[in-house]
């Protein structure tokens, strides 16, 4: 006896094995209102005119593809989510490369020491330093 088979559920509200890193960050920057249109707007790599559609963002937290993003539409998914480059080729690195960057080479010893202090903290103050972290970050992207 065969059953007929069901198509598997494509639903955003919690993610499957499949998404990873770089698309729970884009979930998560549209579940603070920014919508895919407004991110799209913002998707573009001033380097190469690189420019990211709509449905290519929508698709990279449903369905990723295969293949992960260029370092041109990096560049550009960085602008459209108003986060560093750095942390979104780390998050494209640890979905389709299983690679988490955990070292702190290339950093001089006044991060480090901060980072130490940071690893050491309760989760709600992390989640506050991060706040704060972003919230500049986010600052000086506008005064650009």
């Amino acid at each position: 006896m065969t059953a007929a088979a069901t198509a598997p559920d494509t639903g955003t509200d919690e993610p499957s094995a499949s998404r990873g890193a770089l698309s729970r960050l884009i979930r998560d920057v549209n579940n603070q209102g920014v919508s895919y249109a407004k991110m799209s707007a913002r998707a573009v790599d001033p380097d190469s005119g690189t420019r990211l559609s709509k449905p290519y963002l929508q698709r990279l937290v449903t369905n990723p593809p295969t293949n992960p993003p260029s370092p041109q539409q990096l560049k550009a998914l960085s602008n459209a989510l108003h986060i560093s480059e750095r942390r979104v080729k780390a998050a494209a690195a640890e979905q389709w490369l299983e690679y988490e960057a955990t070292e702190l080479a290339g950093y001089n010893d006044e991060v480090r020491i901060i980072v130490g202090h940071l690893a050491g903290m309760p989760e709600a103050e992390l989640r506050r330093w991060r706040a704060m972290i972003e919230a500049d970050e986010r600052a000086r992207r506008e005064s650009d």
